[in-house]
């Protein structure tokens, strides 16, 4: 299982209901017609994206979150595809035309469920320059519930994000700052689900 992660903010000026109505629209268009390879989306808000710059003007404004479950790497050109063609054009292209500012990155789920994609809590775990691939269970620990819990791990980056997403209900000790390697980060960031199918 894959997912294509998008970071966005609106640009200056939009208003946020006008922008999550268009998010919304957008998910919507998709779950009605399914891409081949599609297995689903979530947007989510955030207080803020670290890893992602304001839009000028648009400092105070929300950070979003878009998870686009695939099933492989073909899947991620037919959504790209779909996502721009009849039947989607018109909700992107809202979507677009008030973002300001964005980010993404293509996620591998490598322990756990993909149910809890919109869970209220993701750690996002960065490791230090240079460092050495660690196991999953150096990286975690313990208290990861695979039944509940998934646990993320970026495999093409195409802007600033974190290496590795574990989403939770509550985090587990594993990614307890005490516990991860050194000069490794660990940041929780609250979310909001606005829409989920």
């Amino acid at each position: 299982m894959l997912a294509y992660l998008s970071w966005h903010r609106a640009a200056a000026g939009v208003e946020q209901p006008a922008y999550e109505q268009a998010l919304e629209r957008f998910h919507r268009s998709l779950a009605h017609r399914p891409p081949s390879g599609y297995c689903g989306s979530a947007t989510l808000r955030l207080p803020d994206v670290p890893w992602l710059a304001p839009a000028p003007g648009a400092e105070e404004a929300p950070g979003y979150e878009d998870w686009y479950l695939i099933d492989d790497w073909s899947a991620v050109g037919v959504l790209e595809e779909a996502a721009v063609s009849q039947g989607h054009l018109t909700a992107h292209s809202a979507v677009a035309s008030r973002m300001g500012i964005g980010s993404s990155g293509v996620y591998r789920l490598i322990e756990g469920s993909a149910r809890p994609v919109i869970a209220e809590r993701a750690v996002w775990v960065s490791p230090a320059p240079g460092h050495e691939r660690l196991s999953l269970g150096a990286l975690l620990g313990d208290g990861m519930d695979p039944k509940r819990d998934g646990l993320w791990r970026r495999c093409l980056v195409l802007g600033p994000a974190p290496e590795y997403c574990l989403l939770a209900a509550e985090p587990p000790a594993g990614v307890a700052v005490d516990r991860l390697p050194g000069n490794w980060t660990a940041q929780t960031l609250a979310r909001e689900t606005i829409w989920s199918a």
